[in-house]
């Protein structure tokens, strides 16, 4: 089978389209015949291997996993005599940050899956697992977010931040969206009532008020949290050091902030599935790569400008896994 290989550390260009064996099937593993994939942040810097302290996880000097990719849709070709919730032909989508899913075969752990809703297509749900699981964990898990409370969504515009807006809406929230200016429109677009445009007015001196603040871009200050807030969800940072600051100063203040990074699991993707069958949610994908270019979609995400996702196919030319 063709997968993306990495035998190092470095950016996008030493991905290498190679012809490589197809993985063992576990007993609670599905094989997938990969349809699409999407690019994230998590991506990228797993190919660098940055921040360093990642690597104790991804390997020390070079990486344990030969074959990058988290997000992943496609059909399921083989099951393992312990899964339970799949068969053969089931539409699955879902993701795997140990890696491998950049390839046209993957086997992944049934916990991680859940079944395509009806009339989904592979792009679409593949750019669902890890923005979505983000936004979604961010908001209900750890934001203990409620019907009719306000939350301010900092990076709205963006992979986790577009799904966040709308996970918002959905719940019944009241939703300030924060974006560049000339995303405004797009963010309107999601449901988003108020947009603070930051490159108009500095978020950093901003004085309203909500009951959760979501940060999806990762450059809010402690103070900023604890001066919009009430409670607050780090989800990214921007610097080490910014991320230093402010869990240095969550330890020393009562002030309800949670730092996190996503799990995977069966139950919340089956939740972001509904909301997609019942048209709460979409993926906005801004653009598709074919599986050729998949270097260049990571570098197209890592410039950071992204509205929404970027998805990569591996159906052929001619060919549809949707058919």
């Amino acid at each position: 089978m063709k997968a993306y290989t990495k035998t190092k550390y470095g950016g996008p260009e030493i991905l290498r389209l190679e012809e490589v064996e197809m993985p063992t099937l576990k007993e609670n593993q599905l094989t997938v015949k990969i349809g699409a994939n999407s690019a994230n942040p998590a991506d990228w810097h797993i190919l660098r291997g940055k921040p360093f302290f990642a690597r104790l996880t991804f390997g020390l000097f070079k990486p344990k996993n030969k074959i990058l990719g988290a997000d992943f849709a496609g059909i399921v070709t083989e099951i393992g005599k312990d899964v339970t919730q799949f068969k053969v032909g089931d539409k699955v989508f879902g993701e795997s940050l140990s890696g491998g899913a950049f390839a046209e075969y993957a086997c992944v752990e049934e916990s991680i899956c859940a079944k395509m809703p009806e009339g989904t297509t592979f792009p679409e749900m593949a750019c669902v697992p890890i923005a979505g699981l983000t936004a979604l964990q961010a908001l209900i898990t750890h934001g203990q977010l409620k019907k009719g409370e306000t939350v301010l969504i900092n990076g709205a515009s963006g992979g986790v931040g577009h799904f966040a807006v709308q996970i918002a809406l959905a719940y019944g929230a009241q939703v300030t969206a924060v974006c560049s200016g000339k995303n405004e429109e797009f963010v309107r677009s999601l449901g988003a009532r108020k947009v603070i445009a930051y490159d108009r007015e500095n978020i950093h001196q901003h004085t309203g008020k909500y009951d959760l603040v979501v940060d999806t871009n990762g450059n809010l200050s402690f103070n900023d949290y604890k001066r919009m807030g009430r409670r607050g969800v780090m989800v990214g940072f921007t610097t080490m050091g910014l991320m230093i600051s402010v869990l240095l100063k969550k330890v020393f203040s009562k002030f309800p902030l949670t730092q996190f990074t996503a799990e995977a699991n069966t139950k919340d993707l089956e939740i972001l599935a509904a909301l997609i069958r019942d048209k709460k949610i979409a993926a906005r994908i801004e653009k598709i790569f074919p599986y050729q270019e998949l270097p260049q979609a990571i570098g197209y995400i890592e410039a950071m400008r992204t509205k929404g996702k970027v998805a990569m196919s591996w159906e052929n030319e001619g060919e549809s896994l949707n058919r």
